[in-house]
Parts: structure tokens; C-alpha cells; sequence
């Protein structure tokens, strides 16, 4: 068995397109040669931004054959009595292409029919990959494709040149006016040669001797360790930067760091405009001393060994030399503009063409964070830290720094919350209030963060359905799901105790929706798209699906509750009498639909307990009242398992009553009377969860 070696030469693939690239050419490769019978081993991947390539290992020369069985026309048709084959016998074998003799008998529910294997013959692996390496190239998936020249084939940069070998054969064909070969090229710079690649298995290494690293983990480890290196030269360490690493591996074949320097001066600006100079403009890794605290240094990456290194610094150093005088100037013309007239710029400022000024969204935020303090009950000190930070949240917006570095948004505005006086939890708060800002990233630390974060990103939910910019399956450009699973996230994280839907109401009521109709649908498809993503959060926790939607279905308003009840559900699930206690449970709620009966406790009347006429009644209800005041003591406590307890003991008593009266009994007082009873009942249990939704 042989290897296959695929290289797709190019202009500079960008920085992120290289690695999504590689796992689909990768996995859209093995996929393609499994369907085409072709036995093969693992993958690897090799990638810089000239070129993407994918090895796979143990490539058989040809493909599996294919025995096809095919039914005939039944026995009696084909044969006579004697067993010679008629003309029937003689059509069918020669449509399956082999003598009359080797048809089979096969014996089927229908009888017995005539029966002939097709043979296939497996062809050339070559063959078939002249086919699927050209349609593999052009799905390859990138956010953004171009053509060039007059070709009608799509690719991220133009294809220059395409390697393809199995084993020391080359694999065939044209893709556009490319024509794949064994030639690949080396670095642009140092080797930009032409390379025949006589085998598959002297690709890595060739071009490691034309200056470029193939391997994209190898060469990662390469810059990781010259950076620590480099660092190291001028007494500090690299502040660590994973993200960076990625990027930088990816944007050189052979990587040469240099060290550069810039003045002492720009150390008085605050840390996050440096390192955000250095890092989004140039690449450049900040260098930090044993304290932590930044260095008048920076690590450069190249992707070209020069003779006079020094040059290459001293050009590098003039580049970061000019973006941090630009960036010194906006801080500081940042500095003399009050941040109330910053908040007042905030009016030319759309938010969106449907809902108006950011300075309108401010207002709005402050109102929802005053509402939020008052449920939860907080003093008015903190109210006022809070609606302090609601209104300075989005002022940094309209400032220099922000319009230059867009990713500084909210970490400004600590900074000139800082500078201008204002406490630390205010200053915190204001950069808080936009996590997370990633799945799975860090939520505010702060209690006016948590507030006012919650406060902007219902806002934003609420608004934009009210705009009907509602997410949909392929669209959500507003990342309203990642806003509204940060909502629940910050509010379980604080066990926040509030109701979501008047939060949901307060929020609506704020924007120009005149139908009192409109405003409470309006309410319902914000309420149940939260619900949603709750349900996300709870299965990706590992919760049962049943047990997520039992629980959630029937109230999803206090969300810390709703991950207690899911908790108490999914163990009670698990206890041994669980499937006995659920369907004596759904018999409640389905004779309850029967009947017709609210299941609400709000909507039924009191039980008549003169007209029970049997003891299995009185019994059961006498457990029902003693469940429910152990029920509302133990939710008062917070004790969701306990009482969900309390509620799995009415079992054996519900099971009694079933089997000791007819429910939907022909006296239509003693009927609703039961009725009643079962409706008590199924509004206990119906406090944690909707047991007809629950396997068993």
C-alpha cells in the first residue's frame, strides 16, 4: 500500500482560513474514498499560507470489488420440470452478465426465485482519485472565495500549483489550466525554486530544505519556543497569548522572531492600548518582566532570514513607533472630553435604524437596572453605583481610542471611568457589562458588572424582536443567542432571585409597541426564545432531554429554581420506583384532559370532603394536605429535592384511589368532586415538572 500525498499551491491563504481548510480537505477526502470502496489509513495535514496539503496513509491500489445480488424471475418461469433453463433463465443470465449455470436458487416469503451475483471488479485507485481530488479542491470551505483570470473555479487566493502522488505515481488531472504534477515550490524568499517530489514520503523533508515547515504543530512549537527565547535576550518573558500563537504560526512558512524596542514614554499608557497596538496592527508579542508589568519590548515574527537582522528590527520598531504615537495622541484627546459629553455624542451614534441612539439604548438600560435593584432588593447605594455605570456603559464608544482599536470597547471605558473619579466597582462594572463575550467566556465579577450586563443584553433581545430581527436557524447577526445564554448564565452564577417574564415586561413596555395585544406576544416569544436557551444550557450540562423538558416546559421564570428542579427530577429519575410514580402521575393529567378539567389550582374549587364515599378518597386527600404544607415548607427553604419527595409519597395513595372508585363516576357532584381533587393534586406536582413529557 501506498500513501497519497495532495498539495494545493497558492497565493497567501489568510491566517484563519488555513486550519478550518485543512480538517474538511482532510475529512472530505477520507469520506470520498471510503464511499469509493477504496481501503486507506489515517489522514495528516500539512499547511502555511502557500499551500494546503493532506497526506493519507495506506492507500490501497484498488478498490474493493462489488458483488451485487439480483433476483430474477421466479424458479418455475426460469426452469422446466426437468430443470433445463427456458428462455426467462437465458434473458436473466445474460442481463447479469454470467452463464445460465451459475444462477443460484434463492428461497424468499414469496416463493422461490431465480438468483444471479454481479461481479464488479474494483478499478484503479488512481483512476478514481482523477475524479475526486479536482471536486474535493473546489468544496473545500472558506468564508470567502475568489476567482481569477477567465476561470469559472472558485478557491481563497489563486491556485498556482498542485502536487499529487500515490506512492511514486502521480495522480492526474487538470483543474482549470492547472495540471497536477510532482512539483511543488519551496519558500518564496530564501528557495522559491522549483522541487520534484520523487515520493510521497520525501514531501516533509524536502521542504523543510527549502526553508519551509510544513507541519503546522511543529512550526507552532518553532515560533513558541525562538518567542520564549527572544524574550528571554531582554530579561522579560512573553505575555502569553495563545490566540496570537495561532495566528502567527499560520501567517509564515519559516518563522525568524526579532526583538524590538519602543520608548519608556508610551509605558504611561494604560497596558491594554499597548498590547492591543501591537497585537491587532502588527502581530507583535508583548514582552512582560517577572512582575507582569510590560516592557518597552516586543517579539516581531518574519517569515524571511536576512542577513542584517538589526534592520529588520529598526523597521519594525519605526511601524510600532508611529501606531503608538497615534494611539498616545487619542488617549490623550480622550482624556480632556468629559465623560457626561461623551455620553451626550452618544446621540449621533445609531444603535439601530428600528430602535433608535445609542444614547436612547442608555436610557433604556438604566431604567431595566433600576428595576433590577429594586426586585432584588438591594440598598440604594448600590443603585446608584449601578445606574452610575448604566449611563457612563457606552461612552467610551464616541471616544478616539475605541474608534481606532474597536476591540478596547468597555475596557476604555474603566479606564476613563477610572481616571475620572469614579469608584472601582462603577469603572468595573462598565467593562463587566459586556460579558460574556464569548461562549464560555469569563461573566462579570462585579455585582453593578451582573446588573448591568443582564440590564444591556435584555435590552438588545428585546428590541430587536420587537424590530422582528428575530434569530432564525442559518441567521443570527445580532448574536442574540449568545446575549440571551449569557443572561441566564449571569443571573444562575448570582442566584438571582427574580421573575424573568416581568423583566421581559418591563424591558417591551419601553419601546413604541401601542397594542396591549402585540406587547404580550411580544413578551411570550422573548420569554419562550430564553427558554430555549436554557434548554441549550441544561443539555449541555448532561441532563436527560425528558427530564429538561418536563421541567422547563412548565416554568422556565426563576431560572436558579429551574437547574434545582432539574436537579431533584433527574435524580428522583433514577431511583428504582421512578417509572411507577411517573405513569401514576400522567394517569392524573390524562384523565384531567379527559374530563376537561384546569389542572391549575388557582382555577378550582375547594374539595367537599362530605362526598367522599369511600375510605381510599378521604385518605388521599388527607395525604394531599399534609404533602402540601411539607411541599410549601421545603420550597421555602429552597429545598426543591425534599419536596419533590413529599410529592413522589402521594403514589401509593393515588394508586389506591384508582383502583378503589370510578373516577368519571355518573353523579355529576361526586365526579367533579374527584375531579377536583386530582386537579389539587396535579397542580402540586405540576410546581416542578409535566410528568407526561417524561420517558418511561
Amino acid at each position: 500500500m501506498d500513501n497519497l500525498l495532495l498539495e494545493i499551491g497558492s497565493e497567501e491563504i489568510p491566517a484563519g482560513y488555513i486550519e478550518p481548510a485543512l480538517t474538511a480537505l482532510a475529512s472530505g477526502l477520507l469520506k470520498k474514498m471510503s464511499e469509493a470502496r477504496i481501503e486507506h489509513g489515517r489522514a495528516v495535514v500539512y499547511g502555511t499560507p502557500r499551500r494546503l496539503a493532506v497526506e493519507v496513509t495506506d492507500v490501497a491500489s484498488r478498490q474493493k470489488s462489488l458483488t451485487t445480488e439480483i433476483i430474477g424471475p421466479p424458479e418455475r418461469v426460469g426452469f422446466d420440470e426437468q430443470g433445463k433453463p427456458r428462455v426467462a433463465a437465458e434473458k436473466f443470465a445474460e442481463k447479469v452478465g454470467i452463464p445460465v449455470n451459475r444462477l443460484t436458487i434463492k428461497k424468499t416469503e414469496k416463493g422461490t426465485y431465480l438468483c444471479g451475483k454481479k461481479m464488479e471488479p474494483g478499478l484503479a485507485t488512481r483512476t478514481i482519485l482523477k475524479d475526486i481530488l479536482p471536486e474535493l479542491i473546489l468544496a473545500t470551505p472558506f468564508p470567502k472565495t475568489m476567482r481569477w483570470a477567465d476561470l469559472s473555479i472558485a478557491f481563497a487566493r489563486p491556485i498556482h500549483s498542485i502536487l499529487a502522488l500515490l506512492g511514486d505515481k502521480i495522480v492526474s488531472f487538470n483543474l482549470g489550466r492547472i495540471k497536477s504534477g510532482r512539483y511543488t515550490y519551496g519558500h518564496s524568499f530564501m528557495s522559491p525554486g522549483r522541487i520534484r517530489i520523487a515520493a510521497s514520503g520525501d514531501y516533509k523533508e524536502q521542504l523543510r530544505s527549502a526553508h519551509v515547515l510544513i507541519d503546522v504543530q511543529e512550526r507552532k512549537k518553532w515560533v513558541e519556543r525562538e518567542i520564549t527565547k527572544a524574550a528571554v535576550s531582554v530579561g522579560g518573558c512573553i505575555l502569553p497569548d495563545e490566540e496570537l500563537l495561532d495566528i502567527v504560526t499560520n501567517l509564515v512558512e519559516y518563522p525568524v522572531p526579532v526583538v524590538g524596542k519602543y520608548e519608556e514614554k508610551f509605558l504611561e499608557l494604560p497596558k491594554e492600548i499597548l498590547i492591543t497596538a501591537m497585537r491587532e496592527h502588527q502581530k507583535y508579542f508583548a514582552v512582560i518582566d517577572a512582575n507582569g508589568k510590560l516592557m518597552p519590548s516586543f517579539i516581531a515574527v518574519n517569515n524571511t532570514l536576512t542577513k542584517d537582522m538589526n534592520l529588520v528590527a529598526n523597521g519594525h520598531e519605526r511601524v510600532i513607533r508611529a501606531r503608538l504615537e497615534d494611539a498616545r495622541f487619542f488617549y490623550k484627546a480622550d482624556l480632556e472630553v468629559p465623560l457626561e459629553d461623551q455620553v451626550e455624542k452618544l446621540k449621533g451614534v445609531l444603535f439601530q435604524a428600528k430602535l433608535g441612539t445609542m444614547h436612547q439604548k442608555v436610557l433604556r438600560v438604566q431604567k431595566l437596572v433600576g428595576f433590577l435593584v429594586d426586585v432584588l432588593g438591594y440598598h440604594s447605594d448600590l443603585k446608584n453605583r449601578v445606574l452610575r455605570a448604566a449611563l457612563l456603559c457606552k461612552a467610551d464608544l464616541v471616544s478616539q481610542v475605541v474608534v481606532e482599536f474597536p476591540k478596547l470597547q468597555g475596557v476604555m471605558g474603566r479606564v476613563y471611568a477610572a481616571v475620572a473619579g469614579e469608584d472601582d466597582e462603577t469603572a468595573a462594572g462598565i467593562e463587566e457589562h459586556y460579558r460574556p463575550t464569548y461562549s464560555g467566556g469569563p461573566l462579570p465579577e462585579t455585582l453593578t458588572g451582573a446588573i448591568l450586563s443582564i440590564a444591556d443584553k435584555i435590552d438588545s433581545i428585546c428590541g430587536c424582536f420587537c424590530a422582528g430581527l428575530i434569530p432564525t436557524g442559518a441567521s443570527d447577526p445580532y448574536a442574540l443567542r449568545r446575549q440571551g445564554i449569557g443572561v441566564v448564565q449571569i443571573i444562575l452564577h448570582n442566584d438571582f432571585s427574580f421573575s424573568l417574564r416581568e423583566l421581559i415586561e418591563e424591558s417591551i413596555t419601553l419601546f413604541d409597541i401601542k397594542s396591549g395585544q402585540e406587547v404580550k406576544a411580544m413578551i411570550n416569544r422573548v420569554y419562550n426564545f430564553l427558554q430555549s436557551r436554557m434548554a441549550h444550557l441544561l443539555t449541555e450540562d448532561g441532563f436527560s432531554k425528558d427530564v429538561i423538558a418536563a421541567v422547563v416546559d412548565v416554568s422556565a421564570d426563576h431560572v436558579p429554581n429551574i437547574w434545582r428542579r432539574v436537579h431533584a427530577l433527574e435524580d428522583l429519575k433514577s431511583a428504582s420506583d421512578f417509572d411507577p410514580l411517573a405513569i401514576a402521575f400522567k394517569r392524573v393529567v390524562n384523565i384531567l384532559k379527559q374530563a376537561g378539567v384546569f389542572e391549575s389550582a388557582g382555577g378550582l374549587s375547594p374539595v367537599e370532603e362530605n362526598l367522599f364515599q369511600h375510605e381510599c378518597e378521604s385518605t388521599l386527600y388527607l395525604t394531599y394536605k399534609k404533602v402540601k404544607r411539607n411541599v410549601s415548607k421545603n420550597l421555602g427553604k429552597g429545598f426543591f429535592d425534599r419536596a419533590l419527595l413529599d410529592v413522589a409519597s402521594l403514589r401509593n395513595d393515588v394508586d389506591a384511589f384508582f383502583d378503589g372508585v370510578m373516577v368519571l363516576t355518573e353523579d355529576m357532584g361526586i365526579r367533579k368532586n374527584r375531579l377536583t381533587m386530582l386537579g389539587h393534586i396535579a397542580a402540586l406536582f405540576g410546581k416542578f415538572a409535566d410528568f407526561s413529557k417524561i420517558s418511561t
